[in-house]
This record gives C-alpha cells, structure tokens and sequence, in this order.
C-alpha cells in the first residue's frame, strides 16, 4: 500500500490478489493534486505485467476542477493505450454532475457494470485495506 499525503488529499494505491490496481482518492482533485493522480495511475499502468483493471475509488473524493476532470480524462486514454479497463466507483453527486454537465459521464465505466466488483465491495475493501 502507497500513500501520498498532502494538505488533506490523499491517495492509497493497492494491487488485489486479482491483479487488480485500486486508487482510493481522498481530498480535492485540483490544480494542486491532479498530477499525483496521474502519477500514481501511470505508475499502477505501467507496472509489468499491467494490472487487469485500474479501480479509482472516489467514495472520499471532495471536490473536482477542471484539472482533476482533466486528470481522470487522461488517465482513461492512458488505461485504454495499455490495454486495461478503468473504473470510476463511488462517484460523489458532484462528480457525477461535473462528468454529466461536461458530457464525460458516459466514458466512466462503473465496475458494477461489467462485473469485477461492486460499488459495495470497493468500500468494504476500504474497511479492510
């Protein structure tokens, strides 16, 4: 497990035993902290072999400007070049507004909706992790 602390955000980075890469993204995504974001998810990316699916977890995300939009936008092209699904679990309403009034919403692919893992399993992995 990896944490990145810093003025309140912080970022825990785990690989489950499924080979997967869980990013549990606590604060404000903004101008100050999107870079860690997509810093630790190129790292989780290009990891060999790569994992099987890129999980950020936003259950504790507080907020998100238009470069922590920015951030997550990048980080999808990023996943899609090295051949792995990502997920964008426990979206708060304001995120879920943002991707909808920007018109992303519909490129965030929930893990519930291919199966791997659930909303519900994210967090209880939170509990445990």
């Amino acid at each position: 497990m990896i944490t990145h602390p810093e003025d309140g955000f912080q970022l825990t980075t785990t690989l489950t035993d499924a080979g997967e890469a869980h990013i549990r993204v606590a604060g404000d995504l903004d101008w100050d902290t999107a870079d860690q974001l997509t810093r630790a998810a190129a790292a989780c990316l290009g990891t060999a072999p790569a994992p099987r699916g890129l999980l950020l977890d936003c259950a504790r995300l507080t907020l998100c400007d238009s470069l922590g939009l920015s951030s997550l936008l990048m980080i999808h092209r990023q996943a899609g070049e090295a051949g792995v699904r990502l997920h964008l679990v426990n979206r708060p309403a304001a995120l879920q507004r943002l991707l909808e009034i920007t018109g992303t919403d519909h490129i965030f692919m929930d893990a519930a909706e291919d199966g791997t893992a659930t909303d519900a399993e994210a967090t209880d992995d939170d509990a445990t992790g």
